[in-house]
């Protein structure tokens, strides 16, 4: 493929990839880059465990803070495109810092990463363009939440401003609840995250995760999800990074979705173009269809986690020429991502007492797994000193299985997850209860 670009780092092959970040996204998305025959090898800062078990991959020990030596290890392997995973690195200007340095990079500059880490500046770029959202209320002190909470009579979520992991989110179901999530943020729960506190009318309605490639001026669609919070059964319990998911959305119809292009995917992107912001990278859209119809409840900066990992096996091997593209502002508008016909699902095994305190170095046992459409994705995972495969992190892995329908996805997924094992190991049995016709009748 031909690269129309004057850069002294661009290639005509996509020989050399390297993706920053450590979780199961990365894993995915490491896992759907090197899929592609023109990949000799897909570099990983700084990867886990599961990194060797994917073909083409390796995981490279460097401090990406320390960008000299960064740029010299990143020249010598002749890097043609990085991809940013997470969004802390984003939030920190690393793609702006790249691309001075003349690399092609997938992630947006420090300006646009702020749709994700200032939910206060996100809430009102949205008012600005005019894209439907809960009303919201911006607060810089506890005694300024307290007022707000006891002169308002509706439903209010409390939201730490700044990044918090996907737990910075509080559901109270009193105003005495919400005062103390206010006061918890207020206190340092998550550190200067918590020195602004967005309080936002509670609506209601099913979630829905919606991805667009971007370019700075033109999109294109990946499949839809539908993810799961909450750490409990039956949607309860408290907020998480997500524990399962599925794609793509059915509850998400081509008219519905029209809509949603119309009212909040293009506005959003044609608003950041006034802002003068060139947004190069994925925009993650939160979404929550209310009875007045599809609302933002957040928008990321990067892919969703366990959304990514559910939609990466539904590529083809063509995906990572779309994301050079993006990183280039090479976008047509006429480019279609060929998908798989089948339907994807995804459930995370996480550590013993996770959103809050967990052990990490547990003994992980894996048996014989169905390799047919089903991949193990590490997110929390590591070596010991003699090779045996550790917990290292909250949410471990993922089951990911590929079928014709959910109910034989999920039956797939549930039936190798049998064959995987580490104390404490705890995950839901309900993931795709809204799209498993014999869920009921099971339980």
């Amino acid at each position: 493929m031909s690269i129309n670009s004057t850069s002294s780092k661009s290639f005509s092959r996509l020989e050399n990839i390297l993706i920053i970040g450590n979780g199961g996204r990365e894993n995915s998305l490491a896992w759907a880059i090197q899929k592609n025959e023109l990949v000799k090898k897909v570099y990983l800062i700084p990867g886990n465990a599961g990194t060797e078990r994917i073909s083409k991959c390796q995981r490279i020990s460097i401090d990406i803070n320390n960008k000299n030596e960064l740029v010299k290890k990143l020249d010598l392997l002749k890097i043609n495109l990085i991809v940013i995973g997470p969004e802390i690195p984003l939030a920190n200007g690393l793609a702006d810092f790249l691309r001075e340095k003349d690399f092609k990079v997938f992630g947006p500059n420090k300006d646009g990463a702020k749709l994700e880490y200032s939910k206060s500046w996100a809430k009102e770029f949205m008012q600005e363009a005019k894209i439907p959202t809960a009303n919201f209320w911006k607060v810089n002190s506890l005694g300024e939440a307290k007022k707000i909470i006891h002169a308002l009579s509706i439903p209010l979520v409390v939201k730490a401003d700044g990044l918090a992991s996907g737990k910075g989110v509080f559901i109270p179901d009193s105003k005495d609840e919400c005062i103390k999530a206010a006061e918890s943020i207020f206190n340092g729960k998550f550190g200067d995250s918590g020195n602004v506190v967005v309080l936002e009318e509670k609506i209601q309605g099913p979630e829905v995760s919606v991805f667009a490639l971007c370019d700075g001026k033109k999109y294109i669609l990946l499949p839809t999800a539908q993810d799961h919070k909450r750490l409990n059964e039956k949607d309860k319990g408290p907020n998480t990074g997500g524990m399962g998911a599925y794609s793509p959305a059915p509850l998400l119809t081509e008219d519905y979705l029209d809509k949603i292009i119309k009212e909040i995917i293009e506005p959003t992107i044609d608003h950041l173009n006034k802002k003068n912001i060139n947004y190069k990278g994925v925009i993650y859209f939160g979404l929550m269809i209310t009875k007045s119809g599809p609302k933002v409840i957040e928008y990321n900066c990067r892919f969703g986690d366990p959304e990514c990992q559910t939609i990466m096996p539904l590529m083809d091997q063509n995906f990572v020429n779309l994301l050079e593209k993006c990183s280039m502002g090479n976008l047509t508008g006429y480019e279609k991502i060929d998908t798989s016909d089948k339907v994807s699902g995804c459930v995370i095994a996480t550590s013993k007492g996770y959103p809050h305190k967990y052990k990490t170095g547990l003994p992980i046992k894996i048996g014989e797994i169905d390799s047919i459409d089903c991949q193990i994705f590490d997110s929390g995972t590591s070596f010991s000193k003699n090779g045996e495969l550790l917990t290292n992190g909250g949410r471990v892995l993922s089951i990911v299985c590929q079928d014709k329908n959910f109910d034989m996805v999920f039956e797939k997924a549930y039936k190798n997850l049998k064959e995987i094992d580490f104390d404490g190991m705890y995950f839901r049995n309900d993931i795709g209860h809204q799209v498993r016709k014999n869920f009921s009748k099971e339980n």
